[in-house]
């Protein structure tokens, strides 16, 4: 018991999981099933490709943003350059220096360039830059816009100069502030890079600050309440920046800075700074504001080369690292494509060299079964019983077909040679049993014959009329036994009989012969029968086809109602009708009854109970004529007979009249 539920479970279980994978689109051919076991680890590794594709891309697009981030980064740098310079000059000429005025002017043009130049790239990189650098931009334009009420201070002379440095000053750290609030995703040496460009943007706010606040206090003479403090602030922060920027920079950076500081403009003011170290105290100050700015001026310049190597190292190392982004995600997107052209190439060719196979040995089997095998067995059939069957013809193997394929091809071939070999059999074994058949009808014709001349001789002889009604009888009998024996002889499809007329007989003597092989011949009515001539060669089996027929109506009509015959001329033909007023037919029994009488059908596939159809149609065949089943006008079925002209020969008037 526990075994039967376990085999239950598992052909369930097998059924329900083949049900799963027939509902897949594509799983009812081979190439659908191909397709999908190949698609699947395909689809994965390309899953895994995209994964990689989608970093590269990542790296593609924060290497993009960081040679926009730089590139506005630099911007603004330039517009701190200008600003420190303005800021400068303007605190020269509020010291008292009036040759700065000009100057001036100058440089509030080349700064306003250098905010438009900024407003620029902010529109276009805008997407490209962190959400807190463009924050701090926007937020850099409020102390820059508040400039123009310093600068027309600044004109009217009624600025002052420490709120003026504090104005610049505001607006200079807003703009270093805005470089220093986001840094780039991506690489870490990219990142390193700017924040190393960010702490010498600091370093240079300072040293531009300091040479903007010296230069008021080498114009005025010395320094006054608290310049002094804003100077050592200024140096702290400058050393502190420049330590910040030496641990983050690489070697030439730094070497660029060293090379900055040692030139002689920078060593000038060093000595400048320690001049205004010993003015402390607030002693009066010696040094020239003019060369004081052009040496200062000169180190900011030299400062700023340095900011613009390191930007440019920065922009130069996210080109190459978006470069190689670039290369790695087209060799990704050139490995799935690859990849998936692979992959389909082999689902069709490993699907076409499965189908074209299978699809050789379907066409095969085709021929085989509409071809090839029926003509073998009518070849089997009409060849000599004694003469040994042809050598079949060996069938070339399929080209490139799997080992599966080829065994699959040597079953089928297997089964077409067990297929013939049967028919084979199945011929002979038919041939034989049509040949006792004919064999065994012939006997009984020729006996039944034998038997009913001696009948006849006995009738002849016979004076008694009881015994005389009996010989009668037996005569009917045995003349209804060599229908059924000819019968016999015409399903074997034996050669015509060998009762035959010369010249020719008339119609009405066939009818009355058909009628006299019938049982209950006494119902038959002969009511209107034209006359009309058949051949003798015909006449036995057109009387064997209308007995037939008479009998079949006799056996399907009411015993107390007549079936009557008919016979007319129909232009070159002759008709006869056997009508009968029994129950009838339906129209799908009728189409088959009819299509049995054409001649088409085997006897060997029919009910015993259709015998006499096939019998009807063998003989029509024979004949060249037409037999068909129509419904009788009110109820029962009419058989029409139709001879052709070849059989028949029409009866002059002179000729009826006798």
């Amino acid at each position: 018991m526990t075994g039967n539920v376990s085999t239950t479970q598992r052909s369930t279980t097998h059924r329900s999981s083949g049900t799963r994978l027939s509902a897949l689109p594509g799983w009812n051919s081979i190439r659908g099933r191909m397709a999908i076991v190949l698609a699947v680890p395909t689809c994965l590794l390309l899953a895994l490709i995209g994964i990689g594709a989608a970093d590269r891309a990542a790296d593609w697009s924060a290497a993009r943003a960081t040679e926009g981030h730089v590139g506005v980064l630099l911007r603004v740098q330039d517009l701190v350059r200008e600003v420190q310079r303005e800021r400068g000059l303007s605190s020269g000429l509020l010291g008292g220096a009036e040759e700065y005025r000009d100057d001036v002017r100058t440089q509030r043009d080349r700064t306003d360039a250098a905010r438009d130049e900024l407003r620029t790239a902010l529109d276009d990189r805008r997407g490209d830059l962190p959400g807190a650098t463009v924050s701090a931009l926007v937020a850099a334009e409020v102390p820059l816009a508040a400039l123009t009420s310093v600068r027309a201070d600044v004109d009217d002379g009624t600025a002052g100069r420490t709120s003026t440095l504090t104005a610049y000053t505001k607006a200079v750290t807003a703009l270093v502030d805005a470089e220093s609030a986001g840094a780039p995703d991506g690489d870490s040496r990219v990142a390193q890079g700017v924040r190393a460009l960010q702490s010498l943007a600091r370093a240079t706010e300072a040293v531009a600050l300091e040479r903007g606040s010296l230069n008021g206090v080498f114009a005025a003479g010395r320094f006054r309440s608290g310049e002094y403090l804003d100077f050592t602030e200024l140096r702290a922060t400058r050393v502190a920046a420049l330590g910040q920027f030496r641990q983050l920079a690489g070697e030439g950076q730094e070497s660029a800075l060293d090379d900055a500081f040692a030139t002689a403009a920078a060593r000038r003011v060093t000595g400048y700074e320690g001049q205004a170290e010993r003015g402390a105290d607030g002693s009066a100050l010696s040094v020239a504001p003019a060369r004081w700015w052009a040496d200062m001026t000169t180190l900011v310049d030299d400062l700023h080369g340095v900011q613009k190597q390191v930007g440019d190292d920065v922009r130069a190392h996210g080109e190459e690292t978006g470069d190689a982004a670039t290369r790695q995600l087209v060799g990704f997107l050139a490995l799935g494509a690859l990849i998936l052209a692979v992959a389909t190439a082999l689902a069709l060719f490993s699907a076409r060299s499965i189908t074209r196979p299978l699809g050789a040995l379907a066409d095969e089997a085709d021929v085989v079964a509409g071809a090839g095998l029926p003509a073998a067995v009518r070849r089997i059939q009409e060849a000599d019983p004694d003469a040994p069957l042809p050598p079949e013809f060996e069938k070339p193997e399929l080209p490139g077909a799997a080992r599966e394929i080829t065994r699959l091809a040597a079953a089928l071939r297997n089964v077409e040679r067990t297929a013939v070999d049967l028919a084979a059999e199945q011929a002979v074994l038919r041939r034989n049993s049509t040949e006792s058949l004919t064999s065994l009808g012939r006997r009984n014709q020729a006996l039944l014959n034998r038997q009913l001349g001696l009948i006849t001789t006995l009738e002849s002889q016979e004076l008694d009329p009881e015994a005389l009604a009996e010989l009668f009888e037996l005569d009917h009998l045995a003349t209804r036994m060599r229908r059924n024996a000819e019968s016999l002889l015409v399903l074997a499809g034996a050669e015509a009989p060998a009762r035959v007329w010369r010249g020719t007989v008339a119609v009405h003597e066939v009818v009355q012969s058909a009628v006299a092989e019938v049982e209950q011949y006494q119902r038959v009515a002969v009511t209107d029968v034209q006359p009309c001539q058949v051949r003798g060669h015909c006449v036995a089996e057109l009387s064997h086809l209308l007995a037939e027929l008479v009998e079949n109506a006799l056996m399907f009509s009411p015993p107390k109602k007549p079936v009557e015959v008919y016979g007319w001329q129909d232009g070159a033909e002759y008709c006869l009708a056997v009508v009968d007023r029994g129950i009838g037919m339906t129209a799908a029994r009728m189409a088959e009854a009819n299509a049995l009488l054409s001649g088409r059908g085997s006897f060997l596939k029919a009910p015993t109970r259709f015998l006499g159809h096939h019998v009807v149609g063998a003989l029509a065949a024979r004949l060249g004529a037409h037999v068909e089943l129509r419904p009788t006008q009110g109820s029962g079925v009419t058989a029409y007979v139709a001879l052709p002209s070849a059989l028949v020969q029409e009866v002059s008037r002179a000729t009826a009249t006798r």
